[in-house]
């Protein structure tokens, strides 16, 4: 019988980013705090830039649009923000991004857990930017899934291709 297997990957659905984006767009038109603040949040080529008249109305559009992605099931974790608001002219700007792929570093922590505490017989190899974990068992293959599902890695993980 041939091994079954299943691929780790980090991926983030671009159309849910923007759908939350515009959610939050709309939300902080609304709200009443962000009246006459000049607050936005808007995409800059790649990433997503949150500017406004003062460092913490631009820490309260992030949080708007974190609670935006976590209603739309996108992890926390794929949003990588930088640093802290830099204050450009008389606005604050925080820049973020999305971050999708596990790079090497991140998938050898992975398949080191999988080697080290995961069933024996489990195989998992590095192919790009995902890792394919592969067995004869498919028990075996769920073990590993609710193992990696209780590890706390500091990147989102989806499940795919299980077969």
């Amino acid at each position: 019988m041939a091994d079954s297997s299943f691929d780790i990957v980090s991926k983030v659905d671009r159309q849910e980013v923007d759908n939350a984006l515009n959610q939050a767009v709309k939300e902080i038109s609304q709200r009443y705090d962000f009246k006459g603040t000049n607050a936005s949040i808007s995409w800059s080529g790649e990433k997503i830039l949150m500017q406004a008249n003062g460092d913490e109305r631009v820490k309260a559009i992030l949080d708007i649009f974190q609670s935006k992605l976590i209603k739309r099931g996108i992890s926390l974790k794929s949003l990588d923000v930088e640093g802290e608001p830099q204050l450009s002219g008389k606005e604050y700007k925080l820049f973020a991004s999305v971050q999708e792929g596990i790079s090497q570093e991140n998938a050898k922590k992975v398949a080191k857990a999988i080697r080290d505490e995961g069933p024996k017989g489990v195989k998992a190899q590095v192919q790009g930017d995902e890792l394919r974990v592969s067995s004869k068992s498919r028990d075996d293959l769920q073990a590993v899934q609710a193992l990696l599902k209780g590890k706390d890695f500091d990147f989102a993980i989806q499940f795919v291709n299980y077969r």
